[in-house]
């Protein structure tokens, strides 16, 4: 009976025997999926320039089953290290997921925007999410296997969801992991991402300018096209468990849209607007 349990509680574990490497994975998206993905049994580094908050991880999960790396992904040196740190440390990357990300001020005119924003949210999202797959190409292609994770957005599937300088990033991070992963697949490597709706992270409730979590929820229920839930972190963190999981073992190239419905409908032209409520 022991045996059989103890099995069971392996095979639920889906993950068990990985290493994932996650950037951002601080706080927000990134915190619940390092979690999320200990629970399931891999090993978790956490690559942030949020020292406190990602050491504050590290105690939640276990010393023993994760680990931080200061590590700035817009900085190839830091992307390098935290790599060849994983791999030092626990003999391999299995899961590389691209989650760090960089926000432009909210302005409301494409003539009103500064140049250098544009560049550090490009910085991140696009130069950032390139050296995590090219670094992490550089050791998964000998071990003929792996899982590569980009967290872009729904802003890639409708327009007016998002700034410029964040829509477009998003949209060369999507067309990028759609690239690798036609150029990895002859090495067993996947490579996917996941275009949530709006979550309420710390970054987000920070570039609304609202003063909580309910407040952002709120607001993003408002528009939403599907009602009575609530996009959550923990939400998106399954969708990425599922891609990096044997489950999802042959799909790649595919871009895991995360919405309720949000980007398949036009609310400015919603025949369905005057029904019951």
């Amino acid at each position: 009976m022991a045996a059989a349990a103890s099995s069971l509680a392996s095979a639920l574990k889906r993950l068990e025997g990985k290493v994932a490497l996650i950037t951002g994975g601080a706080s927000g998206i990134g915190e619940s999926s390092a979690k999320l993905f200990a629970k399931h049994g891999a090993k978790v580094v956490i690559a942030d320039v949020q020292d406190d908050r990602a050491n504050s991880v590290v105690a939640a999960i276990g010393h023993s089953d994760s680990t931080f790396i200061h590590c700035d992904v817009s900085n190839e040196d830091h992307i390098k290290n935290a790599v060849d740190t994983t791999v030092s440390k626990y003999g391999k990357l299995d899961i590389m997921f691209n989650n760090a990300f960089a926000v432009d001020p909210l302005k409301p005119r494409i003539f009103d925007i500064d140049k250098s924003d544009v560049e550090r949210v490009l910085s991140v999202n696009v130069m950032g999410v390139f050296l995590g797959m090219k670094h992490a190409a550089r050791v998964m292609v000998p071990m003929r296997s792996g899982s590569i994770i980009t967290t872009t957005s729904a802003a890639t599937r409708v327009a007016a969801a998002a700034t410029h300088a964040y829509t477009c990033s998003k949209y060369a991070a999507l067309g990028l992991t759609k690239n690798v992963a036609a150029e990895l697949g002859k090495f067993g490597i996947r490579a996917n991402c996941i275009s949530p709706y709006g979550v309420a992270t710390p970054s987000v409730i920070k570039f609304m300018g609202l003063d909580s979590r309910e407040a952002v929820e709120e607001y993003f229920s408002s528009i939403a096209n599907l009602k009575g839930v609530v996009l959550t972190e923990e939400d998106v963190a399954k969708a990425a468990l599922f891609l990096a999981s044997e489950e999802a073992k042959y799909i790649s190239g595919e871009n895991l849209i995360i919405d309720g419905g949000f980007s398949n409908c036009n609310a400015a032209m919603d025949i369905f607007q005057n029904g019951e409520s």
